[in-house]
């Protein structure tokens, strides 16, 4: 989400405590195109998901707490849980306001273009690895309907916390650069294997940190999917990107967003927190009801100063990957004029109309989003 530097629309607000959610990080699963059938994930599932990720979350860290869980993660997925399904029961009325009158389509793709059992088939690819990079204020959580279906797939799925989000111990007022915000992708990425490749898949400011990522791990990175996300050119901070927004929904943000003061020794803001009001029509105007009360529960600050910081790009580095971009044309927080901008200014491979897609398509879109992302990791290898 792109921050509107208005001070005359901030306040100022206490340093928040860590969201309790204990979120979604899983290494380890159906079907651009248009038309919504949800995953139908019920509350049970949602509870062996989340429990499932923190125990291998655990297993991956020896057992540890560096990885940002703590011992006191089950009763905080416990009462986070129980706290989800009562939203739930409410009829959700986050806001009475809706920016978009379209009622929300099925998202069943027809027979002719649902997955073949030959296009489910990962042998042979270059990459059959997706790693997931959330944007600013969501977690890893918000990928479970994405990694259930790739799994289901037989793609392997890693889905991970930047510093100060999601799971992660980290407070978000203290990330004061995008390379310490990073450091869990960066850090994952040092650790594979000498050959082995990677699809990175972005998501809204996430953009810029697989972006990041690539400059510096260009020889183990297959491709890169942007979903309505920063797709930035060198020299280029997020900040610089997401001012060009000068819309009605440029409007909706400066009134959604609300500057965290963290340090009480600068002027300057360390986080942006988006008000829970306002949710439902900047992020997930398209979105069925129980993904936004997940969201309203999980959600945590975006931290200030990563946008602020210019990406160094070279052509040789990160311009030698393929790039692919997805758009969504119902999104409220970077509107489709600012993704072909983005498109424009830095043309990728291919370009996905992701049709009635709000700002997040793995919620308001999860079968469609999935066809693509096989789509594009089926995609045959350049010949050299």
């Amino acid at each position: 989400m792109g921050p509107c530097l208005s001070r005359s629309e901030t306040a100022k607000r206490r340093r928040p405590k860590p969201n309790p959610f204990r979120s979604t990080s899983v290494a380890g699963g159906r079907n651009p195109s248009t038309r919504r059938q949800d995953v139908v994930f019920q509350d049970h599932e949602l509870a062996a998901a989340a429990v499932a990720i923190l125990c291998q979350r655990k297993l991956q860290s020896g057992g540890g707490s560096g990885d940002g869980t703590t011992s006191s993660d089950s009763s905080a997925l416990a009462s986070t849980l129980q706290l989800f399904r009562s939203t739930t029961r409410r009829n959700h009325q986050l806001s009475p306001r809706s920016l978009s009158s379209t009622a929300r389509s099925p998202d069943l793709l027809p027979p002719s273009q649902q997955l073949t059992s030959e296009e489910l088939c990962v042998d042979g690819l270059e990459a059959s690895h997706f790693v997931l990079v959330h944007g600013g204020g969501f977690g890893a959580w918000c990928w479970y309907k994405t990694i259930s279906l790739l799994e289901v797939a037989g793609f392997r799925v890693t889905a991970l916390d930047l510093s100060g989000s999601g799971v992660h111990s980290f407070d978000t007022n203290c990330v004061t650069s995008l390379c310490q915000y990073v450091k869990p992708l960066t850090d994952f990425l040092d650790q594979l294997a000498d050959g082995q490749k990677v699809i990175l898949v972005g998501h809204d400011s996430g953009g810029a940190c697989i972006s990041y990522a690539m400059e510096l791990f260009s020889s183990k990175v297959s491709r890169a999917i942007f979903i309505a996300a920063a797709m930035l050119t060198n020299g280029q901070s997020t900040l610089d990107m997401f001012s060009q927004n000068q819309t009605k929904e440029n409007d909706l943000m400066m009134q959604a967003q609300r500057f965290i003061y963290g340090d009480c020794k600068s002027s300057k803001p360390t986080a942006i927190d988006l008000d829970k009001s306002f949710l439902r029509d900047l992020l997930f105007n398209q979105s069925p009801a129980k993904d936004v009360s997940l969201a309203a529960v999980s959600m945590r600050p975006i931290p200030f100063s990563p946008i602020l910081e210019k990406l160094t790009l070279s052509d040789a580095k990160y311009g030698s990957i393929r790039r692919f971009y997805i758009e969504t044309p119902e999104d409220n927080a970077i509107p489709i004029s600012l993704q072909q901008t983005m498109i424009d200014q830095s043309p990728p491979e291919k370009v996905y109309h992701l049709k009635g897609a709000d700002h997040s398509p793995f919620f308001s879109k999860p079968q469609s989003l999935h066809k693509i992302l096989v789509e594009v990791a089926r995609i045959p290898s350049k010949t050299s």
